[in-house]
Order: C-alpha cells, then structure tokens, then sequence
C-alpha cells in the first residue's frame, strides 16, 4: 500500500474510491473453473491457431507475462503464447457478476458511480473521516468482493476520482494504493504520461515529440503552447498532471450510447458485404433503442482497416428520433468517406446523445 506520508489528513477533504476488477472477464472464467488457476486464460475471439481475426478481451496476468494485452489481435496472441487457455467471450456470465458486484459495491457509498462493467467509483459515507480510516475501509471492501465473488479487485483512494483511478492500478493486481492530498505530486511526477486517463498512443507520441515524457514535465509546461497544440484538452491535460480534477461521483442516469460492431471473416472492400453488415448492425443498436425506450440524435460509425488503423466518423441529425432508417442512411454517409481506399476488417455503427422517448407525445421519425 503506496503511504509516502503518515501525516493525518484534513476531515474536511473530499475522499474518493476507485474500484477495479482484476483481469475480470479472466478471473470470473478462473473462478468458474479452478483447475485453471495459475494458467496463462486469454478471453476473446477463436485464435483458429495462429489464423484468428477478433482481438484479445481481457486475460490473466500468468499471460500478460508472455507481453499480451486486451485489444491485441487473438493471431498474435496465440503466437505469443499458444500454450495458453483461449476461452469465448461470456458475457452473460460476466455482466451476472457484475451486476453482483455493483449492488456490493452500493453498499458500502454514499455517492456511487458505475463506469464499466468491472469498476465504480464511490465516496464513503461520513463516518470515514480520513484517508487513514478510508484505508481500512477499502480492505474491507477488498475483503468483501472476494468472499462474495471469489475474485480480486484492485483500489485506488486519493482525494479526487483522477487520483483515485491512477491508484487503483499502480499495485495491480490485488492493490491498495492511498494517496493523500498533500502526496499527490509526489506520486504523479514520476509517472509515464501515458498513466494520465485520456491521454492515448497518439497524444503520447505527441508530447514525446514536445519532449514531454513525464507527468512532472507536462505540470511544468507553458499552458499556452499546450493550449496551441491540443485547444481546450491542453489546458485540461495540465490540471490533470497536477493532479486536478473537478468531476463528481455521480449516479449515471440511464443508457448514453448504444453501439455494435463487427469483424469480417476476411478483409474486404466489397461494397455490398459491408453494406450488408452496417445494415445488420444497425438493426442490433435499432433493437436495443426500443428497448430502452430511447431517441437518438447522433449516429456514429466505426471503421477499422486491414492495418488496425482506426477511424470514427459521427453525424448529428437535425431531430430526436428512433428510426432504423435514419440509422442505416447516416452510416452509409459517413461510409462513404473510407470507400474504395483500403480493405475493411470491422465496422461498427452506434447512436449517442440519447434521451428516453415520451410515449404521450407524436414524434417525427424522418428527416428530408
């Protein structure tokens, strides 16, 4: 447990929890079968050894040893390692287990704050009084995940939801890592850039050419000429390496996005088979709207090439609306920017900016 300071902390200072299952869809598979314990698991996609064309969900830290990670191509993956436990993704399973462990997780937060499947935040109660105390109480919660769910989570506590989510994965797996205010730099400035949240491959690369490579460098640097660089995430990228960060632990209301996606059997730029597919997805997301009783006003349409490069294009439509056929006409729209150029390998097709549909009131589902 990361304590550089055993000084008492300020009552007064906001404490927030970040927990964080490890390996989740891994562990959960482990636990179903413990023979498995202690194996290099990879959940995904059939690899078809070596031949595979998914990606690598999530899988056990026995195989993050042999350099693989979630999103790496299941191909490669087995290459790696193809002595490994390669297992289909079970989401039913998973999201039984998950829905498990949020209510648990309720239990123990005044504030909560669900952000995927395996993580929450939360802010405990004001019987913890200090960081000293919210210490133990992330043990208890820690305790308490693995009787329940037989698996292990990781915590971050530190005195914002940023620091919190950084420390939650600073000992995985199984850690507990404390951060108290006045510790936040210390622990911060010696960090990759790339531990901020937010700041992906790309934007790495950037700051690495600004000869921006740790979190000290990026809070020292001239906000102006981040401003220049990146607009207004300049400025947000600098709080955040100063360990700032205003955002409330706060109950999601409701659905934000509904998106599917696709892997072709082989790479392709035939126009009908990738038709053919958007059509099919967009039927998936159109099913889960009415579900959700939901209007729409963004689509979204995702495309990845033969190289992994991938692209996100979205389009706003002039009305709130659940029709399947405003789905399907504004992903070919935005299709049509990528066609002709390179082999697809997925496709994908969401809608965002949601609201739930009142069913007193006579609704315009087509546009011109």
């Amino acid at each position: 447990m990361y304590a550089p300071n055993s000084k008492k902390s300020n009552p007064e200072r906001r404490i927030t929890l970040h927990v964080d299952m490890d390996s989740f869809f891994a562990s959960v598979e482990v636990r179903e079968m413990p023979e498995l314990k202690g194996l290099p698991v990879i959940v995904g996609s059939d690899p078809r050894e070596g031949s595979g064309r998914g990606v690598v969900s999530t899988c056990s830290y026995e195989a993050r040893k042999y350099g693989i990670h979630s999103a790496m191509p299941i191909s490669q993956a087995y290459r790696l390692c193809p002595d490994a436990v390669f297992l289909p993704v079970n989401m039913k399973l998973y999201a039984g287990v998950s829905a498990g462990l949020m209510e648990l997780l309720k239990g123990f937060a005044e504030k909560f704050q669900q952000v995927s499947v395996d993580e929450a935040y939360l802010v405990p109660g004001p019987e913890i009084r200090n960081f000293e105390e919210a210490a133990l109480y992330a043990l208890r919660i820690k305790d308490e995940v693995h009787k329940q769910q037989g698996i292990t989570c990781s915590v971050g506590v530190g005195p914002n939801k940023l620091i919190a989510k950084i420390a939650s994965g600073f000992q995985k797996p199984d850690g507990l890592t404390v951060i108290r205010p006045e510790d936040v730099r210390e622990f911060l400035f010696p960090l990759h850039v790339s531990k901020i949240p937010g700041i992906g491959e790309k934007t790495t690369d950037t700051l690495k050419e600004m000869g921006i490579i740790r979190v000290e460098e990026l809070a020292n640097y001239d906000v102006q000429l981040l401003s220049e660089r990146f607009g207004k995430m300049g400025l947000r990228m600098k709080q955040m390496a100063n360990g700032l960060d205003f955002g409330d632990v706060r109950e999601k209301e409701g659905v934000k996005s509904i998106s599917r996606h696709g892997t072709f059997a082989e790479d392709t730029n035939d126009p009908v088979k990738i038709t053919r597919s958007l059509d099919i997805l967009a039927e998936s997301v159109h099913s889960s709207l009415l579900k959700h009783h939901s209007l729409f006003k963004t689509v979204t349409l995702i495309v990845r090439f033969e190289d992994f490069s991938t692209y996100t294009r979205s389009k706003t439509v002039p009305i709130w609306t659940s029709d399947l056929l405003v789905i399907k006409r504004t992903a070919i729209q935005l299709l049509s920017e990528f066609t002709g150029r390179r082999r697809f390998r997925l496709v994908g097709v969401g809608v965002t900016k949601l609201r739930e549909r009142d069913e007193r009131q006579t609704l315009i589902t087509d546009y011109a």
